[in-house]
């Protein structure tokens, strides 16, 4: 008799792989005639800006700009400057070449060092590395057993569940407004900023994210060698075109600025200036579609020979979202007891998951760098690494892989020079969501062969003794026989898939 077999498609996890290249930097920087001739370098940053991503098979592809930014210390008492340069770069990582329905790729890294020099008080050589960490993860859509019938088929059913990635998203915006000074600024030395979604609508394909940008500006007045903070808001309202979107999906929103911009505007009356501030941010966009799909573990037919082809696969969930806020505090001794802390500033390692003591944990390496002025009047940066660790709000199942999508970003950096110790207070954002995967074992493909020998008519009634942890299913297909004949033969209430206890079972004839 012919098998009638139901299919359907699920998202299952696909490739899971990481791969690491390096930037090469090598480049001069000019000091431009409005600038301060360069006395003595203190730090140089370098931090990359991916602007595409593009997967063929066995390659991913990135482009985008390298940032280098420079701080020195001027001639003739002009106090702590800043000059940087972007480099444009393609970098092409080696992949193992895979399917896939839907893909991400996060990019993460380190410095891996960075030699800077003053050629002369007007130009500045840097040479060094980035190491990147790319993290592929994807999607494969596969065809999947819901159910069988006819032929006498007996099935065990599974329920899977996990999320469809139904849209990633990375767009470069553009967000404008006004910063404003009390007096015109004689140099602007940094421009950072937090960003803060604070809603987001989904609809069919389309998204709108609306927000708030916080930014921080270190800058120097005219005359004055004190290093001053100007603080301002820039709204921003995203429309975001992204297929496959809906309304059902969860979704993760989140802003990341990459660079500013300040152009000189008109000082007013009571001499305060106002700048028009120019923010470039990537605006990434996740979204999942919970599913549920009943699926076939197990088969036998109670009438003929039956062959089962396995079929292992692994699911995906949205394990927890994040947004948490963790305070990072360390100390260490100043080689220069009487230095004056400056500035302070803050990068991250990759961030990586760990589990301890039977929790799981989000960890990253953190480096603090303090400017500070030494009793001799000269410019030095000071260190400081932090561990980063944040448990998860939501319990990592023993069989279960997982993986990070999130950003670190900086709420808060405090560096104080007091009794000849440097110390640190950082305040770490982690925005994201971390995702598991789990195999299931299923039936892949079912074959029925020839008849089963029939039963003797002269025995009506079996008995099997049954151990604890035994599968009924199991026992019912040693036997040939309905798991639902030996539930009613046996008085067990419904649902009984496992015998907690040892017992004896009565199993009825074919």
């Amino acid at each position: 008799m012919e098998l009638k077999v139901f299919r359907d498609v699920l998202p299952a996890a696909g490739a899971d792989c990481t791969a690491k290249a390096e930037l090469p930097l090598e480049t001069e920087l000019l000091i431009s005639d409005y600038l301060p001739p360069v006395q003595r370098i203190v730090k140089c940053f370098a931090k990359p800006v991916v602007l595409q991503k593009q997967l063929a098979p066995g390659r991913l592809t990135l482009e985008g700009y390298l940032r280098c930014t420079v701080y020195y210390q001027g001639e003739e008492g002009a106090e702590l400057c800043q000059t940087e340069q972007k480099l444009p770069f393609t970098k092409a990582l080696e992949l193992p070449s895979f399917a896939a329905t839907a893909w991400t790729a996060c990019v993460e890294g380190q410095t891996e060092y960075l030699n800077c020099r003053a050629v002369n008080p007007r130009r500045i050589e840097v040479r060094g590395a980035y190491g990147l960490v790319v993290s592929v993860h994807a999607q494969l859509s596969t065809e999947v057993i819901t159910a069988l019938s006819e032929g006498g088929i007996e099935q065990k059913p599974v329920t899977l569940a996990g999320v469809r990635r139904a849209a990633t998203l990375e767009k470069l915006v553009t967000i404008e407004g006004a910063l404003t000074f009390p007096k015109p600024p004689a140099a602007i030395l940094d421009i950072t900023g937090t960003a803060e979604v604070r809603e987001l609508k989904r609809m069919q394909g389309k998204a709108v994210a609306k927000g708030v940008l916080h930014v921080l500006c270190g800058w120097r007045a005219e005359g004055d060698a004190a290093l001053r903070s100007q603080t301002a808001d820039l709204p921003f309202n995203q429309i975001l075109d992204a297929d496959g979107l809906s309304e059902d999906c969860r979704c993760l929103c989140v802003l990341e600025p990459v660079g500013f911009a300040a152009a000189e505007g008109e000082t007013g009356e009571d001499g305060a200036a106002s700048t028009t501030l120019t923010a470039t941010a990537m605006l990434r966009l996740s979204g999942w579609r919970p599913y549920q799909l009943q699926c076939v573990a197990d088969a036998f037919s109670t009438r003929f020979e039956t062959t089962l082809t396995p079929q292992t696969l692994a699911t995906e969930s949205l394990l927890c979202a994040l947004d948490e806020t963790t305070v990072l505090r360390g100390s260490g001794p100043l080689p220069d007891a009487g230095a004056h802390i400056l500035a302070c500033f803050a990068s991250f390692g990759p961030v990586s998951l760990t589990r301890q003591e039977g929790r799981a944990f989000l960890a990253a390496r953190a480096v603090v760098s303090a400017f500070a002025e030494n009793t001799l009047g000269e410019m030095e940066c000071y260190e400081k690494a932090l561990d980063y660790a944040l448990p998860l709000p939501a319990d990592l199942p023993e069989d279960a892989d997982a993986y990070p999508e999130c950003w670190l970003s900086v709420q808060d950096l405090q560096c104080a020079g007091a009794g000849g110790a440097l110390d640190v207070s950082l305040t770490v954002r982690a925005e994201g969501a971390v995702l598991a995967r789990q195999t299931a074992s299923l039936v892949g493909a079912v074959e029925l062969g020839d008849p089963l020998a029939p039963a003797d008519p002269e025995v009506s009634l079996r008995i099997c003794y049954a151990q604890p942890g035994e599968e009924l299913f199991a026992i019912a297909r040693r036997y040939h026989v309905s798991p639902g004949q030996m539930l009613a033969a046996n008085d067990l209430p419904d649902g009984t898939a496992r015998l907690d206890e040892a017992r004896r079972l009565l199993v009825p004839g074919g």
